[in-house]
């Protein structure tokens, strides 16, 4: 097999279809903060039931995420992706016609995030993982900003739509996109460079193209296997349990309730789709850097960073409100830079500590404890304004599990836990090949 000798290598195009995917999921995922309060109104539902069911889409994302890891591994990343792509234009074109709550929690919590999770944050980790070896970091912070970029895409959008045009229409927007995407996602995605011939971008040029891995194992076997052994380890736990506060802080909570919390200060809708799409600038420029700080520094020290500041941050948000232009300002620009920015540095803890070959699955376990969390708050969130008429509960309590978060940082070794797990088929391996 030879080299490609394109001028631009071929990680760079499998990294620009990822992002796309990943931005197009984020907008997607986003859109129950937006349809909040429309179906409010026009189906008398209140916030407790409308959160259900993204509670449940978060579950099922974040639950379905390390199967859909494992399955990738087995049939690629191509297939599942283009997959799990179609089902949600399905789930898409189907919900204008919903009337029930139960519609509601069926279609849009388990049909859209199930097949959202088929193409969980484990992706962007894959490819990365991959397809670069200089760049990584930069590369993972862009991937992880993905849900910011998703959010600056979507939301200011899809807001601006239903307002004008009703929630249907935004809807059928978004089916649109994701009818587009899927048959570029098909054409370019590929899960190794040995697939086309070459080798990870910054890789040594005298370096022996690796062959495919060929797992043997079942791919939900394979998930929970891989899950019962590093599990094992006090690293993996740390790494779920603060991803748990990770979720419950960012689009469990701030991700769905800051729309319809902002309008009980008198906020219209689409000034408040606006400050999540600021949310999302400033987190492009922070998750950014912080896949640069990754390169450069200790990741654990930067989590202790990142979720103190949070921390801060939305303990903060109910003075924001009252202080008005200025304290929202300020909470958009502390917050936004912190949206995300804990990825790329839990993705190279994983890595470090369990292995690249199997960091897809691996981090789709963190990221299912990370949506979890986000599941338990986004509910518990509505059922507080429901009790309490106001959010203010919800943000000091998030704001409290970050500072907890920040101090489990600190109990994450240095050393990783663990070898490359051994290889999983007996067949014999080409020269070079790497083990699954």
């Amino acid at each position: 097999m030879t080299r490609t000798t394109s001028p631009i290598h071929y990680s760079w195009i499998v990294a620009a279809i990822t992002l796309l995917i990943l931005i197009v999921s984020a907008g997607i995922r986003s859109i129950p903060s937006v349809l909040m309060l429309p179906f409010e109104a026009e189906f008398g539902w209140d916030r407790a039931t409308i959160s259900l069911a993204a509670s449940v889409n978060l579950f099922l994302y974040g639950m379905v995420g390390p199967f859909g890891a494992s399955i990738a591994e087995r049939i690629g990343i191509r297939q599942t992706t283009t997959g799990a792509l179609i089902v949600i234009f399905a789930g898409l074109t189907v919900t204008p016609f919903i009337s029930q709550p139960w519609h509601l929690v069926i279609l849009w919590g388990g049909l859209v995030g199930i097949s959202g999770g088929m193409m969980a944050g484990w992706l962007g980790a894959v490819v990365a993982s991959r397809w670069f070896v200089a760049r990584r970091g930069v590369v993972t912070g862009v991937f992880s900003a993905n849900s910011a970029a998703g959010q600056l895409v979507f939301l200011p959008v899809l807001a601006s739509v239903t307002h004008i045009w009703g929630w249907r229409t935004a809807t059928g927007i978004a089916a649109v996109a994701v009818a587009v995407l899927t048959p570029l996602a098909w054409r370019f995605l590929r899960d190794w460079p040995s697939d086309i011939g070459t080798t990870a971008y910054g890789s040594s040029a005298n370096e022996v193209v690796p062959g495919r891995p060929r797992p043997s194992r079942n791919p939900f076997s394979g998930a929970i296997m891989t899950l019962a052994d590093v599990a094992r380890y006090r690293t993996f736990w740390l790494l779920a349990a603060t991803f748990f506060i990770c979720g419950a802080s960012t689009n469990g909570l701030i991700g769905t309730h800051l729309i319809s919390a902002s309008h009980d200060h008198g906020i219209p809708e689409v000034t408040a789709a606006s400050m999540l799409a600021f949310i999302g600038i400033f987190d492009l420029i922070g998750t950014t850097g912080s896949g640069w700080l990754t390169d450069r520094f200790q990741s654990r020290t930067l989590l202790t960073w990142y979720y103190g500041l949070r921390g801060i941050s939305l303990v903060l948000l109910p003075i924001a409100y009252d202080a008005g232009t200025f304290g929202l300002g300020a909470f958009i620009i502390l917050y936004g830079l912190d949206w995300v920015a804990t990825v790329p540095p839990t993705i190279r803890l994983a890595a470090d500590h369990f292995g690249r070959e199997r960091v897809g699955t691996v981090f789709a376990w963190v990221l299912a404890s990370h949506q979890l969390g986000a599941a338990s708050i986004a509910y518990l969130a509505g059922a507080l304004r429901v009790t309490y008429g106001d959010y203010e509960s919800a943000f000091w309590l998030s704001g409290a599990l970050c500072i907890v978060a920040a101090l489990l940082t600190r109990l994450i070794r240095r050393s990783p836990d663990l070898s490359a797990p051994p290889v999983l088929d007996d067949r014999p391996l080409p020269a070079g090949a790497r083990p699954a």
